[in-house]
């Protein structure tokens, strides 16, 4: 029986190839594996048990991905990217045994001021140039003070993140690693800064911890080369049925406004993906699709259930499955085409495309 809906294959050998490209690229560092965003949009619970056994530590970004891990079993220590605020949570990650990032003067003020059966490992963030969240350098020796004074906390490291590791010749990237290594001067503490650009291009960035994240899933970080390059396989790989095909004459004009005429007689293709499902609806007129091997070019616009394709002088029927990027067709060309980034992509599927696990 063909299957009439968008489906995301998940392809947890590839998942577990990726992760040793890790290894090799930052021998002997511990591997703190990010899966926030659901796993980059792989599933979260799937994506941890396949990895459980294989690295240091998980980090999700909020609190709610740490409790749906530690329901369904997952042990590993946990990093909570983004910490707590109040005292609620405070207590709940403590109940989890979780472990905290620390990147503001409240935080500490918090734990400080909270009682709890036991100390909280704590990672003290520091701001090197992300300008996000974090201490700023001068506020690093107080803030380590603090924290080893409470009671509450135990400070286990010192963590950044490097903005622009993308492009290995950005001279930003070692002004934030030479702040690291004046730190670790008066700090005998472990560091984590490597995010998976800096895995990849940045060696000095590796420090004790490294934590890959889009490496993991099988696409490079934007400007970081590609995949083939990294010697990364595609973990997630979209595909979708193709539902009609119908000839149109010169003139005739396929999808919204009209946007995309033929000059000649064309074999026209209709696939059920559309941006309701996570494919973009901003795609240049350049990308294509693979069917039955082969790249189709999308014409028009893309619709909420269904995109349209070129498929004069391609061999396929209807029920044929296309793939929007995976196997044969990076995600980071899709990027590409639709001036985005491979995240966006992952983390835009929408629900109502199945994951199968392999």
């Amino acid at each position: 029986m063909t299957n009439w809906q968008p489906q995301a294959r998940i392809d947890l050998h590839a998942l577990q190839h990726n992760l040793t490209q890790v290894r090799q690229r930052a021998p002997g560092r511990q591997i703190i594996a990010v899966i926030k965003a659901d796993a980059y949009g792989h599933g979260l619970l799937p994506v941890a048990q396949a990895l459980r056994d294989q690295v240091n530590m998980f980090a999700v970004a909020r609190l709610h991905e740490a409790v749906t891990l530690r329901e369904a079993d997952i042990t590993t220590d946990l990093l909570l990217l983004e910490g707590v605020n109040d005292r609620e949570e405070l207590s709940l990650a403590t109940h989890l045994n979780l472990q905290l990032v620390v990147h503001q003067a409240s935080q500490i003020t918090l734990l400080r001021h909270t009682q709890l059966r036991q100390p909280v490992l704590c990672w003290l963030k520091v701001n090197t140039g992300m300008h996000r969240l974090g201490l700023a350098p001068a506020e690093v020796d107080a803030a380590i003070q603090q924290l080893c004074r409470c009671e509450n906390s135990q400070l286990v490291g010192l963590m950044t993140h490097l903005a622009n590791a993308d492009d290995p010749t950005d001279a930003s990237v070692q002004q934030q690693l030479n702040q690291m290594v004046t730190l670790g001067r008066r700090h005998d503490l472990p560091q984590t800064i490597a995010n998976s650009a800096g895995i990849l291009h940045w060696p000095a960035s590796h420090a004790d911890w490294v934590r890959p994240g889009l490496m993991l899933y099988g696409a490079a970080p934007h400007s970081a080369g590609t995949i083939s390059t990294c010697r990364l396989q595609p973990v997630m790989t979209l595909t979708a049925p193709l539902l009609a095909i119908r000839q149109v004459q010169a003139g005739d004009r396929v999808g919204y406004n009209g946007i995309w005429q033929a000059h000649q007689t064309r074999r026209i293709g209709v696939v059920g993906i559309g941006y309701g499902d996570g494919y973009p609806r901003n795609i240049s007129g350049d990308a294509y699709v693979l069917i039955n091997q082969h790249p189709a070019r999308i014409v028009g616009r893309i619709s909420m259930d269904m995109l349209s394709i070129d498929l004069t002088d391609i061999p396929a029927h209807i029920g044929d499955r296309t793939v929007l990027w995976g196997n044969g067709l990076p995600t980071d060309q899709v990027a590409i085409w639709a001036q985005t980034l491979p995240y966006t992509l992952f983390t835009g599927v929408s629900a109502r495309v199945s994951r199968h696990y392999q």
